[in-house]
């Protein structure tokens, strides 16, 4: 009933072949982290401009990992609009469908990553995503898995966080989608339609503007880059993810 396509490369580039194949939903799938491995709350980014389905689904699967783990709500709802600062926006706006990057668990929080590491955790976490699907796209449809951090052009070796007792976000990431997947294909996806070439480029370069003329430009960014602009002290702090 559903077929599901992974998308590799920068985001915008997953996100654009995600639109050329019409899918009809979009999925990144992340984990958070801190360095509180007490830190403890499940949250669901979505764009800024993102549509109120995409919201609203966000919003079901973020209350059910709270239902089913016992995970506070982060965010208003358990939704965090436009992502840390901007952060994650990046990884959805180009999308024309409803689209969500899930955060369900801490990786650095011990009782989280005991969640992660067990097989019947990861059948829950995969249960939870594909039952939001067909909650939200009954019909079946193509859909689009992106896992993130990983398969990046730009930073080949991101994986993101590392879990705490072993492993990494992106790897566990990828598992929980696999199995989704599994839940969610009673038939092999249609490949008769060839996808149009599409620039793959980083889009969320940094520039100085000055009177009108660009003066300055920093253009080794990755959305997953950390940007914090010190006020007080007029200094760009870039941080590598």
């Amino acid at each position: 009933m559903y077929e599901i396509r992974f998308y590799r490369g920068n985001y915008r580039w997953r996100q654009k072949q995600a639109n050329k194949d019409n899918c009809a939903a979009y999925v990144e799938h992340h984990f958070n982290a801190s360095k509180n491995q007490a830190a403890n709350y499940t949250l669901v980014i979505t764009a800024y401009l993102a549509s109120e389905t995409s919201k609203n689904w966000g919003r079901w699967y973020a209350n059910r990992i709270n239902q089913e783990f016992g995970i506070p709500l982060g965010g208003k709802d358990g939704i965090l609009v436009g992502g840390y600062n901007g952060r994650g926006n990046g990884n959805l706006k180009h999308t024309e469908m409803p689209a969500i990057l899930l955060e369900p668990l801490f990786v650095s929080n011990p009782q989280h990553a005991e969640i992660l590491h067990s097989e019947e955790g990861q059948d829950k976490l995969a249960l939870i995503l594909a039952e939001s699907i067909i909650a939200f796209f009954p019909d079946g449809s193509k859909i689009g898995f992106s896992v993130g951090h990983k398969y990046k052009t730009s930073r080949p070796n991101d994986r993101g966080a590392m879990v705490y007792g072993g492993g990494t976000e992106a790897d566990f990431a990828e598992i929980i989608l696999e199995k989704a997947k599994n839940i969610l294909e009673d038939y092999k996806p249609d490949d008769k339609t060839a996808t149009p070439e599409i620039d793959d480029f980083p889009d969320n370069d940094i520039r100085v503007i000055k009177d009108g003329k660009e003066i300055w430009r920093h253009t080794d960014i990755d959305e997953d880059d950390e940007i914090k602009w010190d006020q007080a002290n007029r200094i760009l702090y870039i941080t590598t993810n």
